[in-house]
């Protein structure tokens, strides 16, 4: 635990993007104010240039990526700065120590997270290269400057990069695509499990199992979904070697077999889904809490614009958390993986047919007492991906407890305010006046979290009450793994050592 010994109570920083990512859209290259002597580079140099990109090319709901960049971002930056601390070992590179002298001088280890974060950004973002290559340019770097060494920021800085590079490409996440031999047009992220679903978007052969959803665009196009990287689940954790340990109740209520359980947990998201419709503050409650950026990264960003943390604790923090919702995650896509189960949008049509049932009537209609179950429709965009475990849920109490853990205080007092007609879901509709969310608490922004994935239709209540007993674990593993490298002493190398030594930090 690192807390208030170290680190003044409250102080919270950033750890993903910058307040409201979501809406930064045209963030400059690199901020105005940023020096290389008094400024942070990952929030200064590297973010503002990678926001515009994530969000133009995953959107804010591609979690399983977005938590491993972020994941392999703090990463990198963690081995930068390494050499420039007293103790620090890298995770993916052991690069020496440098002395106090340069230690000392911020602009070495801002220029070595910059070199090490360009070295990442070319491998993940191969086409965006010009873009990287002006971020270099204008934080007054050579992005040409291709030394490897242990004695300069940009060669301390490049051996970083690559060294999480050479990580990255073998996590199991095939983001290059090119598992399987594959040489020419490969597809990044491409599934590496063979996967298959039970059921299509045409029939439903067993209702307890996940069906993809049709999704348009209005167009008169059709597209059925596709389990979004189901190799998630097969891919390298950071602070442990085995996510079956973290194994999920089964999810006996998604069984229709288990007739009255079936129907119960369907018509609690139905009586949500009426009660969303006349509540415009339920429904920018759900679509904050499916924003990974906005809801995410706001909750921490708003605190990180008073209260700002020393470069190498807001690394490490950064790190911590990002590390703890991409390693919580593997868990919850293993336990998708293996139940595949049914998700809202297949349960209630299956229950109730073409009879009528009360619920929101899709943007603009309100609260609807005639609808067919066959058209309901839940609120959020749905996710590519079976139901159980909610993934956002167990994100989002994976960030909460690593937070709580690193601050050793639960307070958070997050606020985020939808102006009239901001809804991504029913734009120029909802809401219909100003509506300020506040979240005092970590404990409160969790809470809320799962009982929004319920109130936006897209899981069951029981699939966000399994998001706290997965989490646990992982916010006690990634705070204990961050700190053993911070100290010098990374956990034990053996499987059957980290067990042991994983069952006395749970």
């Amino acid at each position: 635990m690192i807390g208030k010994k170290l680190y003044k109570k409250n102080t919270l920083m950033a750890f993903m993007f910058p307040l409201a990512l979501g809406m930064a859209t045209n963030v400059q290259a690199i901020t105005p104010s940023y020096t290389h002597t008094s400024g942070s580079a990952p929030i200064g140099v590297v973010l503002p240039a990678v926001v515009p990109t994530v969000t133009s090319t995953w959107g804010p709901g591609c979690a399983s990526v977005i938590f491993r960049l972020t994941s392999l971002l703090g990463n990198v930056w963690f081995d930068a700065i390494a050499p420039y601390t007293a103790t620090a070992v890298g995770v993916a590179s052991d690069l020496g120590r440098r002395p106090e002298s340069e230690s000392i001088d911020k602009s070495n280890r801002n220029i070595a997270i910059i070199y090490a974060s360009y070295r990442l950004l070319l491998n993940e973002f191969p086409l965006d290269e010009r873009k990287w290559r002006n971020m270099m340019r204008e934080a007054k770097l050579n992005p040409d400057n291709n030394e490897r060494n242990t004695t300069t920021p940009a060669g301390i800085g490049n051996m970083a990069g690559d060294a999480v590079v050479a990580r990255a490409n073998a996590d199991g996440m095939n983001s290059q695509g090119t598992s399987g031999g594959c040489t020419y047009n490969c597809l990044p992220f491409q599934d590496t499990t063979g996967y298959k679903p039970v059921n299509t978007v045409y029939e439903v052969v067993d209702a307890s199992k996940w069906a993809p959803w049709m999704t348009t665009t209005g167009n008169g196009i059709f597209t059925s979904q596709t389990f979004v990287t189901p190799q998630y689940s097969q891919s390298v954790a950071y602070s442990y070697t085995d996510p079956s340990v973290f194994s999920a109740p089964d999810p006996i209520d998604s069984d229709p077999a288990n007739v009255e359980l079936y129907k119960a947990q369907a018509d609690e998201v139905l009586a949500r889904s009426a009660a969303l419709a006349v509540d415009d503050r339920l429904k920018v409650q759900a679509e904050l809490f499916d924003n990974k950026f906005r809801g995410y990264a706001g909750a921490i960003g708003q605190t990180a614009s008073s209260n700002k943390l020393p470069l190498n604790t807001y690394v490490q923090y950064y790190f911590t958390a990002n590390l703890a919702a991409y390693d919580a995650g593997i868990a919850a896509w293993h336990e998708k993986y293996r139940f595949d189960s049914v998700r809202p949008y297949t349960a209630i049509p299956h229950i109730y047919g073409d009879e009528h049932v009360t619920a929101w009537g899709g943007i603009g209609k309100g609260l609807v007492t005639d609808m067919p179950a066959s058209e309901w429709r839940q609120y959020l965009n749905v996710a590519d991906h079976p139901e159980y475990p909610s993934g956002s849920g167990i994100f989002c109490a994976a960030i909460a407890q690593s937070s709580r853990r690193f601050f050793n205080d639960d307070g958070l007092n997050f606020t985020t305010t939808y102006t009239p007609g901001t809804s991504l879901i029913e734009p120029g509709i909802t809401p219909v006046s100003s509506i300020t969310l506040a979240y005092p608490t970590w404990t409160e922004w969790e809470n809320t979290c799962f009982q929004a994935r319920v109130d936006g239709g897209v899981h069951f209540r029981a699939s966000v009450a399994a998001a706290p007993r997965i989490r646990h674990p992982f916010a006690v593993l990634a705070n204990v793994f961050v700190l053993r490298h911070i100290y010098g002493n990374p956990p034990p190398e053996t499987d059957e050592q980290n067990r042991k030594y994983n069952a006395r930090c749970i």
